[in-house]
């Protein structure tokens, strides 16, 4: 009765991790039918591995269901709190095994934080074959994990899930009256769940634990509690300094609007009342990129030049720098086109979260990743005049135009 109370305690995102390769949502590449990672864990055959893939994608699942379904002994490291002694126990119960034909499964996540030394101390151990080694890591194992080290394990890319995955793992969670939250019959607004999946990235674990935090806060979950819970909340302005920021938006606005003499009449009053130059320089360099960008690209020049020079000589001299800065910004030509750009290009990351970078165009440095496919057909523009036909944006996002 008590373990089951613990249970019911355990956050939700652990609740619901699935026990068997049948439960397991996505990566389809690696656990398919017929793929070696799938028959090496349903007949107990585990080769030495290294889980590589980002939050939330089911690393520590992958390494759970094994513990489950292995008849090795499966011990877990969490390489934050586990070092040399840790391992050294591990290694003398292994020896000790040894001569009873027992297999020691030891799981070690996040890997990539372990040193050289802590890994150089396992590795001989790995390649007697004492100990099987599964290592779960979200970098990049080329450049974490020791060379001979990783030659002696089969690396497993895990991809992020997809939205559509995260959304079924969320209506699971919804009705599931076990391990879920069934029983607490929330009400949840139409499209919200897909919204949660969206605003995951992938991560499995961040939405569910939205999800559970949001069900803490109300039983009628909305998208104002949802965005609540994702605490994507900005902090306010001091509301004593009011009047500071209402000049200094009206020194802008009067720039973009071309209005030369309001922009010098809101300069003064900001440099009067003691403002900081440099504050007024730095926003005069965003200015330069906001609102004239391409039409004049000699604008931020000048911005840069004019907080150099406030810089150099300081107050109150550079108050004419100032003066000539804000009468050129309001002067020139403007074009927001940039700013629209990326404003663009920053919606389709929050709405389309961490797409991953298409191979062709992706870094090589080593043999692993080559051999992964990374760099592979890429066409180095220089051979083909600048003209070649060659997709630089991820797929989602095929043939997107931000500029105009």
């Amino acid at each position: 009765m008590a373990d089951e109370k613990n249970k019911m305690q355990a956050p939700l995102a652990d609740r619901m991790r699935p026990k068997t390769l049948d439960e397991f949502l996505g990566q389809e590449d690696i656990l398919g039918e017929g793929k070696i990672l799938r028959q090496s864990i349903a007949q107990d055959k585990i080769p030495s591995m290294i889980f590589w893939g980002p939050p939330g994608s089911g690393k520590t699942t992958l390494a759970n269901i094994i513990a489950l379904q292995t008849k090795a002994d499966f011990v877990k490291f969490s390489a934050v709190t586990s070092g040399l002694k840790e391992l050294r126990e591990v290694i003398k119960r292994a020896q000790s095994d040894e001569w009873q034909g027992r297999k020691i499964i030891l799981f070690i996540d996040e890997i990539h934080r372990w040193n050289k030394i802590q890994q150089d101390a396992l590795l001989p151990h790995v390649e007697k074959g004492l100990i099987i080694l599964i290592g779960a890591t979200t970098e990049n194992p080329s450049f974490e994990v020791r060379g001979a080290l990783l030659s002696r394990c089969r690396v497993f890319v895990l991809k992020q899930l997809s939205e559509i995955q995260i959304e079924c793992l969320l209506e699971k969670a919804v009705i599931d009256k076990e391990r879920g939250l069934g029983n607490l019959k929330l009400k949840i607004e139409k499209g919200v769940l897909k919204k949660i999946a969206q605003m995951a990235n992938g991560d499995a674990r961040t939405a569910l634990n939205v999800l559970e935090y949001a069900s803490s806060l109300s039983k009628s979950i909305s998208f104002d509690i949802i965005k609540e819970a994702f605490q994507k909340s900005y902090l306010l302005y001091d509301k004593d300094g009011d009047e500071h920021y209402n000049i200094i938006s009206a020194l802008h606005k009067s720039m973009r609007g071309s209005d030369a003499n309001a922009a010098l009449y809101w300069l003064s009053r900001m440099i009067e009342a003691g403002e900081d130059p440099l504050y007024i320089a730095r926003r005069l360099v965003r200015f330069a990129s906001e609102d004239i960008g391409l039409a004049n690209s000699r604008a931020l020049e000048q911005a840069v030049a004019a907080y150099n020079a406030c810089h150099f000589i300081g107050m109150p001299e550079c108050n004419v720098i100032l003066a000539q800065a804000v009468v050129y910004m309001a002067k020139c030509k403007k074009s927001n086109e940039l700013y629209m750009a990326y404003g663009k290009a920053k919606k389709d990351v929050e709405e389309f979260g961490n797409l991953p970078v298409p191979l062709h165009i992706r870094n090589a440095p080593t043999k692993l990743m080559k051999d992964l496919g990374y760099g592979a057909d890429y066409k180095y523009s220089p051979d083909f005049d600048y003209q070649e036909d060659q997709a630089y944006l991820p797929d989602k996002l095929k043939n997107r135009k931000y500029l105009k």
